[in-house]
């Protein structure tokens, strides 16, 4: 479990997902060897005079390898403060706060990381952990605390940028650190994603800054994850890119109040036909985490399902996994949810979140690696399409019959980005 206490006042809030998570996958294994970086975290804007902006933040993907599992995450670098003081933070969408370590803090979990100094910057100023204006001296502070680890600190409203996309916020900057699990991080923050109802308040939500304002083009924000050195890995707030899309975008509607980029799934499918292992089953969409994750029962039935033996002997026979989402088929191949590129793993977790938020399902890099994702706070809605990797040829989107139990294969073969072509050189009628 997870508590939040917040001095004088102290009460308790559920765990966020990416807590629980960053304690499941993390915190047996991440002091080992960093095998590399496959992508440089960059910035750019695009910018259009009558309809705003759109900022891309490239990504970093890092390895982490243990005994028994390949671990990844994405990073990308924000500033905070005037002059602007540069972290790298996990861009989380199963999170909704931002979290870094303080100067104030001298712990080893955060002297081996960048350090904010409030004092260096003219613009911050301390906040209570609600939001609210006060007196340096009388505002509170929180304690975050964790199974295995704990972290306290101060509430700080400043300038965060994320490239050139600026903003007043509100975050935590921490006091204290427990040395497990957080000294074993390779990145310095999280910058939380979710959506409003979960953060500190209004003031702490990127989210709703990004409501609030009007430079960027469009309320959104879409995220396009690669595991090749071919292609940079981003983040774009304010536009969805039609290039990172192998196929048509469709709109789920967001369910719950918790404020996680939840949706429903129908059910889940082997090679296209439904199992009905999981009717009106919820998912979480979570950059933050590394694998597949859900409830410990249904996750021993999938595991049961897919039958990886422990050498992979099989993985060429090795089935399509899919969630009916929205009535289309989100298809995982084995290379998606199989690691064999040292040991035999399956990129599955199990994870009993209790209710009301859960039980749960999440969708963690596997997934976004393959799908492009689209999160628009203003509708409550995700987005999915099949993403477009360079030189990798993409997987048809397929919809689910239910008369039929199964998969229905679309009836033009082309690909969404032909079509698009296809149309930009057609000449335009009259209507």
């Amino acid at each position: 479990a997870i508590a939040l206490s917040i001095r004088p006042r102290s009460y308790l809030i559920a765990m966020t997902l990416t807590a629980q998570l960053v304690l499941l996958f993390l915190c047996a294994g991440l002091r080992t060897e960093v095998a590399g970086f496959l992508q440089r975290s960059t910035s750019k804007l695009e910018s259009n005079s009558t309809s705003g902006t759109a900022v891309s933040m490239g990504l970093e993907l890092r390895f982490a390898r243990s005994k028994v599992v390949h671990k990844m995450a994405y990073f990308g670098k924000i500033t905070v403060g005037d002059p602007p003081q540069e972290f790298t933070v996990v861009f989380d969408t199963g999170s909704a706060n931002l979290i870094i370590p303080g100067s104030g803090c001298n712990t080893e979990a955060c002297t081996s990381h960048r350090r904010f100094n409030m004092k260096a910057s003219s613009t911050a100023r301390r906040v209570n952990c609600d939001g609210q204006e006060v007196d340096a001296d009388l505002a509170d502070e929180i304690t975050i605390t964790f199974g295995t680890g704990q972290i306290s600190g101060i509430c700080v409203k400043d300038q965060i940028c994320v490239g050139s996309a600026c903003s007043q916020g509100g975050f935590i900057s921490s006091l204290d650190e427990t040395s497990q699990p957080f000294a074993a991080f390779t990145f310095d923050g999280v910058l939380g994603l979710a959506l409003p109802s979960m953060a500190q308040s209004s003031e702490f939500s990127m989210m709703s800054r990004m409501q609030a304002g009007s430079s960027l083009r469009q309320a959104l924000f879409s995220v396009f994850l690669s595991d090749s050195s071919e292609e940079t890995s981003e983040v774009t707030f304010g536009a969805v890119k039609q290039e990172h899309m192998a196929s048509e975008m469709f709109w789920v509607d967001v369910t719950g109040s918790a404020g996680y980029w939840e949706v429903r799934i129908s059910d889940i499918t082997v090679d296209g036909k439904a199992q009905s292992l999981c009717e009106d089953c919820r998912v979480a969409v979570d950059t933050g985490t590394s694998q597949l994750a859900g409830p410990s029962h249904l996750m021993s039935s999938l595991r049961n399902k897919v039958n990886v033996k422990t050498d992979c002997s099989n993985y060429d026979s090795l089935p399509q996994l899919g969630f009916i989402i929205g009535g289309r088929i989100l298809n995982l191949a084995p290379s998606d949810y199989v690691d064999k590129s040292k040991y035999c793993s399956i990129s599955m977790m199990d994870l009993d979140v209790p209710p009301p938020a859960g039980p749960l399902f999440v969708f963690g890099i596997p997934f976004l690696q393959k799908y492009y994702t689209v999160y628009d706070p203003i509708a409550s809605r995700v987005g999915f399409a099949v993403a477009n990797h360079k030189g990798r040829t993409p997987e048809a989107l397929l919809t689910f019959n239910p008369d039929l139990a199964s998969a229905v294969a679309p009836t033009k073969p082309a690909s969404f980005l032909s079509t698009l072509r296809a149309n930009a050189r057609a000449p335009l009628t009259a209507r």
